[in-house]
């Protein structure tokens, strides 16, 4: 089960950070700080001004770059409420930038990953050349500090280090490539665990960047709490934040549900990002069962993948592999996502047959959900509290869904016994 550790309050972080951040390494250095969306739960607030305060004094620029991955950009007064910069505070020490990841004028190429690399990293699952590229922002710094949280992850296996760089600050090529190798892994086979051909992936990626990279990792509670804090290189940093993240963030079930109620925050305002409500939850829903995404307040699928979604729905992995030719063509970015959304399944004969239903209720209508291949259900008729307290009935409620993995305790069935 989750271990029930102890978390850092305010006074405990700024203490952890100036002994064990050390100045020097960035000192009389232009420093780029690559931090979160506020699609991740952070203590953003009480991270950036301690950093700003330590670091800005002694290295020769600091500027912030917001990892956005191929998510909206953030306007300016969204990411200074993220970083806790006071309104009466210009903040014009720091620059403060979003991602570009689909403008080429903005993007640098630093390498490439080698038909072999990708064959040897992947198992031969998946075996192409592709270039390695990253907002060329980076490369006007003497050294990087990636500040993120980790998590367990449906493409990598847990987020955070390097994974800050690719794709959160990567072009869309090495994205899309190590996206759809994740899915096809699948998100079963690869979320929570620590060494995966994705995770080889993003690290070998990262050996291209030419200016040091460092990172100070953390592990929080729903409320942004740390549970513990780490500080060294991305490959460091991120070791020791992946393993406490299994103990604290992998929740273990004793037998499958027939129903969940998985319940999206604010923070997840489109399908792209909600999905991960499904990718936490899969491993618990049984066979035949239903997992319900709960977002009252969310009105889209993707703003900027939308079109590509609606272009092939959502489907089980082998829907798309066995038709292959006919879905080449596509993003495979959006491609993992609608089969990390969908779940695990067959295709068979020409009839998809997925494991578990997935059903949206949020402002997406009917006709949408139904278009994309997803059910739907109107949020007005749903009373989150009827969820509450039903495990032994088979029924599962999860408040805040989206970042705790749940997943069954090893050898039992994902068949539902009553």
């Amino acid at each position: 089960m989750t271990e029930n550790l102890p978390t850092l309050d305010r006074d405990a972080i700024l203490k952890w950070i100036h002994e064990n951040v050390p100045v020097d390494e960035f000192a009389g250095r232009k420093v780029l700080l690559i931090v979160p969306d506020s699609t991740r739960t952070a203590p953003l607030p009480i991270l950036f001004p301690a950093l700003r305060k330590l670091l800005g004094p002694a290295c020769k620029q600091l500027d912030l770059l917001v990892a956005l991955g191929t998510h909206p950009p953030m306007p300016l007064q969204k990411i200074r409420s993220m970083l806790g910069i006071a309104d009466d505070d210009p903040c014009d020490d720091v620059g403060l930038f979003n991602h570009e990841w689909d403008n080429p004028d903005a993007l640098a190429t630093i390498g490439t990953l080698t038909e072999a690399e990708t064959r040897e990293i992947s198992n031969g699952v998946l075996a192409q050349e592709v270039p390695v590229e990253i907002n060329k922002r980076v490369l006007d710094y003497d050294v990087a500090l990636i500040v993120g949280p980790v998590f367990p992850h449906e493409v990598v296996g847990f987020s955070g280090g390097n994974k800050y760089f690719f794709p959160g600050v990567s072009g869309p090529r090495l994205l899309n490539f190590f996206h759809w190798l994740g899915a096809l892994i699948t998100n079963v086979g690869i979320i929570g665990i620590q060494d995966t051909p994705v995770r080889q992936v993003v690290n070998r990626a990262a050996k291209l960047v030419p200016i040091e990279r460092r990172c100070l990792a953390f592990v929080v509670a729903a409320n942004a709490s740390p549970y513990g804090m780490f500080y060294g290189t991305p490959e460091e940093a991120w070791k020791g934040a992946s393993e406490l993240s299994g103990r604290v963030h992998i929740k273990r079930f004793s037998k499958p549900f027939k129903q969940v109620l998985s319940c999206a925050p604010e923070m997840y305002d489109e399908l792209w990002v909600a999905g991960k409500c499904m990718y936490k939850l899969e491993p618990v829903v049984a066979d035949g069962g239903e997992l319900i995404i709960y977002a009252p307040h969310m009105k889209d699928v993707s703003v900027t993948h939308g079109a590509a979604i609606e272009a092939v729905g959502y489907h089980v992995r082998d829907y798309f592999t066995k038709q292959w030719d006919k879905f080449k063509h596509h993003p495979w970015g959006a491609l993992a996502h609608s089969t990390h959304v969908r779940g695990s399944g067959e295709f068979v004969d020409g009839v998809e047959k997925p494991r578990v239903t997935v059903t949206v209720a949020s402002q997406i209508p009917r006709e949408v959900c139904e278009r994309i291949n997803l059910a739907y259900r109107d949020p007005a008729t749903i009373d989150v509290e009827a969820f509450a307290n039903r495990e032994d009935e088979g029924v599962l409620l999860v408040r805040k869904a989206g970042e705790h993995l749940h997943r069954l305790e090893d050898g039992v069935s994902t068949q539902y016994q009553e």
